[in-house]
């Protein structure tokens, strides 16, 4: 059987095309944090866009090594998001996409790989499932804790750090202005409490 025959042929092609409009849809949410002031919750969401362009490059890397350099048109029939709303509800929305993807999409396309002989490909498939497993943790917290106001807040003291100036403070909450260069509490770096994510 010819590689542009197979299922796997047509996951990679999926796969490409859904990171790339995960890792699009996820740099409109942080440029929405940004334009609202929480500068360190853009930069978190912008290092996992980053991400999702990796699995998108490693996807095409993958279909190109296997189906040729020169591929003019892959037919695909898929279904793929298509959501906004406000900062929380965009971080909901995508913890539940990254769980679609760790917890079914990519299961059934490394089970495709591996019948049809291609267990690097089915190896591909489970490593960024389990990243997209880290993720949905990861997006869930954010949600949650934006959602009620915890984002700068814990049960108990954590270290803070100004982004801009390098300020630290150990406590409970982050400043509302960072004393020593008046940076808003957007400019703290996120502390995601280990646990909070899936891994």
């Amino acid at each position: 059987m010819q590689f542009n025959e197979t299922k796997t042929y047509i996951n990679l092609a999926r796969s490409f095309a859904g990171e790339s409009q995960a890792g699009m849809r996820y740099q409109l949410i942080a440029r929405e944090a940004t334009k609202q002031g929480y500068t360190e919750l853009a930069n978190v969401i912008k290092a996992i866009a980053k991400n999702e362009t990796v699995h998108a490059r490693r996807f095409f890397e993958e279909l190109t090594k296997r189906g040729g350099k020169n591929i003019d048109n892959i037919d695909i029939d898929a279904g793929y998001p298509f959501h906004t709303g406000g900062i929380a509800e965009a971080l909901q929305l995508a913890a539940k996409d990254e769980r679609e993807e760790h917890e079914r999409i990519y299961v059934d396309f490394a089970k495709d790989a591996a019948q049809e002989g291609f267990d690097d490909v089915a190896a591909l498939f489970k490593m960024v499932a389990n990243v997209e497993k880290r993720h949905e943790g990861v997006f869930s917290y954010l949600a949650e804790a934006f959602n009620g106001g915890t984002l700068y807040k814990e049960d108990s003291p954590v270290l803070y750090v100004c982004a801009q100036c390098g300020h630290v403070m150990t406590a409970k909450s982050a400043w509302d202005v960072c004393p020593l260069c008046n940076s808003s509490q957007g400019e703290v770096i996120l502390h995601i409490p280990s646990g909070k994510e899936k891994v």
